[in-house]
């Protein structure tokens, strides 16, 4: 009986080293699914926050993106403004010009008129596209030599007066 009770803490002993050494090794294979798990997490984090990073630029750029069109639409709103006081000037009978009586009564001045316009109108459009300045562009220092339609952008040394 002494031999079966030794037998059976023998076999106690080597079940519980044998359980022992079989929870440690799976204690050492969870950890290192659990390293390999936070690695990933780790460069799950740096490619977020690449992203973010990188969604901070766009939204920087875009705000000066933004800011230059609303410079540029206040430009624009201006020459509108003085499109408008320049079309819708009051005659001195005290009445709103009317450009198509002008064009019934005086056909031959309206068509001067809005040739030049059309002219001045399409240089304008041919020096925004990047067509350089004539000599006499550069040097027109009066209105009648000035382009009627962007002196500020066709004749830079004159001055509106």
């Amino acid at each position: 009986m002494f031999s079966q009770i030794k037998l059976l803490l023998f076999v106690f002993t080597i079940l519980g080293v044998g359980g022992g050494y079989m929870y440690v090794k799976n204690l050492q294979a969870e950890n290192e699914i659990l390293t390999l798990n936070n690695q990933k997490l780790t460069d799950a984090v740096d490619e977020q926050q690449a992203v973010i990073e990188q969604q901070l630029a766009d939204i920087e750029q875009i705000q000066n993106i933004n800011a230059d069109l609303n410079k540029i639409n206040k430009g624009l709103e201006k020459d509108l403004q003085i499109l408008d006081e320049k079309y819708n000037k009051i005659n001195a009978s005290g009445q709103r010009r009317d450009v198509g009586d002008l064009a019934l009564n005086k056909p031959r001045s309206v068509e001067l008129i809005m040739n030049k316009y059309n002219k001045d109108n399409n240089r304008c459009i041919a020096i925004a596209s990047g067509e350089p300045l004539t000599e006499e562009e550069i040097n027109a220092t009066r209105k009648s030599q000035a382009n009627s339609v962007c002196p500020d952008l066709a004749n830079p040394n004159y001055i509106p007066y």
